[in-house]
C-alpha cells in the first residue's frame, strides 16, 4: 500500500518491513554523513568566520536547536501527510541546508553558515523518526529487528565519512566540498526515503477518534520506563563521547588517538544493530535494555581504572555497546506503548525529552569536565543508571498494581 493511501485500520507485513528497514538504512547513512560533517568541521568553520571566536562552537548549537524545533512540527505533518512526506521534506531541508553552508564559506558570512546548520537540525530531526517508521508495518516479533536495521545504517556514515571528508576538505574552498558532499548526500537519502511504503491509518476524518490524551499515555509505567532508558542511553553516551576527546587531550593524547577511540566507539554503536533486534526478541525488551545499562557502567568503571589509550578505547566500545542495546530496546517498549492514532504525539514527546537531554548533556560535558574533571564525568553515569533501571524493573510492578 502506498504511503498516501489512508486507511483506518493498522495492519502489518513483515515483508514490506523489511523492504523499509534497509531503505531506511540508506538513508540513515547519509543524514549520519550530514551530521557528522557539522559536528567534525563547524567548529572549524566557525572559528573561521566568526569574528568572536568565544562563538566558534555556535553553528553545532543552532543545529542542535534546529533538532529540537523540528521534532514537534515534523510529527504533526507525518500524521497529516504520512511518514513519506515528513521524510522528504526533511531531506529538502538537508539540500538547503548544505546549499546555504556552501554559500556561507564563499561568502565569509558567520551567520549565514549557522543558517545552514540549523536546517541540517530539522533534516535530522525528520531522521530521528525513521526508526519508527521501520516499525510501522513490523509484526511485534519483527519490531526489533526492523528498528535495529534501521539504525545500523550509522555504521555505514561511520565507515565512508572520515575517508570522503579527508578528500573534499581541500577539494576547494576549505572544507566548502565537504558541505557540497552533505548535499549529494541528502539527494541520496532524498530518493531513498521516496521509495518507503508506510500506511497513513492516521489520516482519518475530522470528527475520527484520536486515542487517549498524551498526559494518559505517558503516565503509563511501561512508558516512563521506556523515556528513562532511551534518555540516560543517549544523554549518557553523549556526555562521555563528547568530553572524551577532551579528556584525552589533557592527558597528552594526540588528535589522531582520539580519532580512533571515537571510530572504535561509533562502530560500537552501529555494528550490532544487525542482530540487536535478533536479541531483544530472543530476551526481552526489558532485559536487553538492563543489559545496556550495565554496559554503560561498565563504560565509567573502565574510565575510572586507568588513562592509559586502551582504557580509553574500551570504555567508549562499551559506551556504543550500551547506547546500541538501550536505545533500541527502548524505542522497542515506547512503539508497545500507543495504538497507531495516537504515535504522532506519543513519538514526538519521547523525542522532544530524549532530544533536550541530549542538548543539555552537550552543554553538561564541558562543564563537568572543567569543574569535577574525567573521573566526574564518568561518576555521573550511575545515578543517571540507577534512575532508569530502577524505573525499567518497577514498571510491570506498578502495572499489576493499577491493574488490581
Amino acid at each position: 500500500m502506498a504511503d498516501d493511501a489512508p486507511t483506518a485500520t493498522p495492519f502489518t507485513d513483515d515483508s514490506i518491513a523489511r523492504r523499509n528497514a534497509l531503505i531506511l538504512a540508506l538513508a540513515q547513512g547519509c543524514v549520519g554523513f550530514a551530521i557528522s560533517t557539522v559536528i567534525i568541521f563547524g567548529g572549524y568553520v566557525g572559528q573561521t568566520l566568526a569574528a568572536d571566536k568565544t562563538l566558534a562552537t555556535l553553528p553545532i548549537t543552532t543545529m542542535m536547536i534546529g533538532t529540537l524545533a523540528g521534532t514537534l512540527p515534523m510529527a504533526m505533518i507525518m500524521q497529516r501527510f504520512g511518514r513519506r512526506s515528513g521524510f522528504l521534506l526533511g531531506g529538502l531541508l538537508g539540500i538547503l541546508g548544505a546549499l546555504i553552508c556552501v554559500r556561507a564559506i564563499e561568502a565569509g558570512s558567520f551567520w549565514l553558515f549557522c543558517l545552514g546548520t540549523h536546517c541540517f537540525g530539522y533534516y535530522q530531526s525528520s531522521a530521528n523518526y525513521y526508526r519508527f517508521a521501520a516499525a510501522d508495518m513490523a509484526s511485534p516479533k519483527f519490531r526489533p529487528t526492523a528498528i535495529s536495521w534501521a539504525l545500523a545504517g550509522g555504521l555505514l556514515s561511520a565507515l565512508l565519512t572520515p575517508e570522503i571528508l579527508t578528500r573534499t576538505r581541500e577539494l576547494w574552498l576549505p572544507f566548502a566540498a565537504s558541505f557540497a558532499a552533505c548535499g549529494v548526500a541528502a539527494a541520496l537519502g532524498l530518493l531513498a526515503v521516496s521509495m518507503v511504503r508506510i500506511p497513513t491509518p492516521l489520516r482519518l476524518a475530522a470528527n475520527a477518534p484520536t486515542g487517549r490524551p498524551l498526559s494518559e499515555i505517558i503516565r503509563q509505567p511501561r512508558f516512563i520506563a521506556a523515556l528513562a532508558a532511551g534518555a540516560v542511553a543517549y544523554g549518557s553516551m553523549n556526555l562521555v563521547m563528547t568530553a572524551t576527546p577532551l579528556a584525552m587531550a589533557v592527558c597528552h593524547y594526540s588528535p589522531d588517538d582520539a580519532s580512533h577511540a571515537i571510530r572504535w566507539h561509533v562502530l560500537a554503536m552501529f555494528a550490532p544493530s544487525f542482530f540487536t533486534g535478533n536479541l531483544i526478541a530472543r530476551f526481552g525488551r526489558v532485559q536487553m535494555a538492563l543489559a545496556g545499562l550495565a554496559l554503560l557502567v561498565g563504560c565509567a568503571l573502565l574510565a575510572l581504572s586507568g588513562i592509559t589509550l586502551t582504557n580509553f578505547t574500551l570504555a567508549m566500545v562499551a559506551l556504543g555497546l550500551g547506547w546500541n542495546f538501550s536505545f533500541i530496546s527502548a524505542t522497542t517498549m515506547v512503539t508497545d506503548c500507543h495504538t497507531p492514532v495516537e504515535r504522532a504525539k506519543t513519538q514526538a514527546f519521547n523525542d522532544l525529552v530524549i532530544f533536550g537531554f541530549v542538548a543539555f548533556t552537550s552543554y553538561l560535558a564541558g562543564r563537568l569536565l572543567t569543574s569535577v574533571g574525567w573521573q566526574g564525568v564518568n561518576y555521573t553515569l550511575f545515578p543517571l543508571v540507577v534512575l532508569a533501571a530502577g524505573l525499567i524493573v518497577l514498571a510491570p510492578m506498578v502495572g499489576r498494581s493499577k491493574t488490581a
